[in-house]
């Protein structure tokens, strides 16, 4: 392993943690309770600060504001963290903020994630692995989103909400209640316009999946009865696809936000 590249321009804090390989361009600022993984590269003008993990082979440019305070008027200084994962891309701009003790301390970003350039992660949310932010996506404290979800440029997402695994939140849109998995929304304020097809298909699910979950999508948003009510129907006919299955776990573990619906019933089952 390689000794870290330090630039003479850069400040790397006493008590930091440095991985081997890891390249820290200049004026960068490293924080004593920063610890940098294996290989990561500070590109230039990126300042990690607080109790910030970063791991192997993340790479962050320039202007890229990670770990200071969390912007919640409540936060008292208590010792909170931000974990990022491996194989990150965090682009021009981004923030992200570490947690808050209403939030369980902590702000978790899994592997493979792609921030564009000023997108925003709040205190205490959960972001899965292989997410990607596009430019200027803005997510509130406390939020979760699950693997493979994608966000527009400009998306907003309202403090407490869920954005379940392989979603797909549009380019400016306003989501102020929980999107299902493999959901799909649009809008200001956003609804669900149906499946993420396009991401399904790029991410090879089979056909039979996703007619699977053509139907149950069709049978949990059907007019009839109550969605409670339609969830346990879907249940019982769709025991044992597992992806389906997620939709209905999303669905009834509830949250504080109600579920994203669409603005029409879709299609009876069948239907062309």
């Amino acid at each position: 392993m390689s000794a870290p590249v330090i630039h003479p321009s850069a400040i790397v804090e006493d008590g930091a943690e440095i991985g081997d390989g890891a390249r820290i361009g200049p004026f960068c600022h490293v924080g004593a309770h920063v610890v940098l993984g294996v290989d990561c590269d500070l590109v230039s003008h990126a300042v990690l600060a607080g109790r910030t993990s970063v791991g192997a082979r993340t790479k962050i440019y320039p202007f890229a504001s990670i770990g200071h305070p969390p912007q919640d008027l409540k936060y008292r200084g208590e010792p909170s963290t931000l974990t990022i994962g491996a194989d990150c891309l965090i682009r021009e701009g981004v923030t992200m903020n570490p947690g808050t003790a209403g939030g369980g301390l902590e702000t978790v970003v899994g592997d493979k994630c792609t921030f564009l350039a000023n997108s925003h992660v709040g205190h205490d949310c959960r972001v899965g692995s292989n997410v990607i932010f596009s430019n200027n996506v803005m997510l509130a404290g406390h939020c979760s989103v699950g693997d493979y979800a994608i966000l527009g440029g400009g998306a907003a997402v309202i403090q407490f909400a869920r954005v379940g695994a392989h979603a797909f939140v549009g380019g400016l849109s306003g989501l102020e209640n929980d999107c299902i998995p493999y959901g799909m929304v649009l809008g200001n304020r956003a609804y669900l316009s149906g499946l993420n097809i396009i991401g399904l298909q790029r991410r090879g699910f089979a056909r039979e999946d996703i007619h699977a979950l053509r139907r149950a999508y069709r049978l949990i948003f059907a007019p009839e009865g109550t969605l409670m009510e339609r969830v346990e129907d879907v249940a019982a006919e769709f025991e044992s696809h597992p992806a389906v299955r997620e939709i209905l776990d999303f669905i009834r573990a509830g949250g504080k936000r109600s579920i994203c619906t669409p603005r029409e019933a879709p299609s009876p089952v069948g239907a062309a």
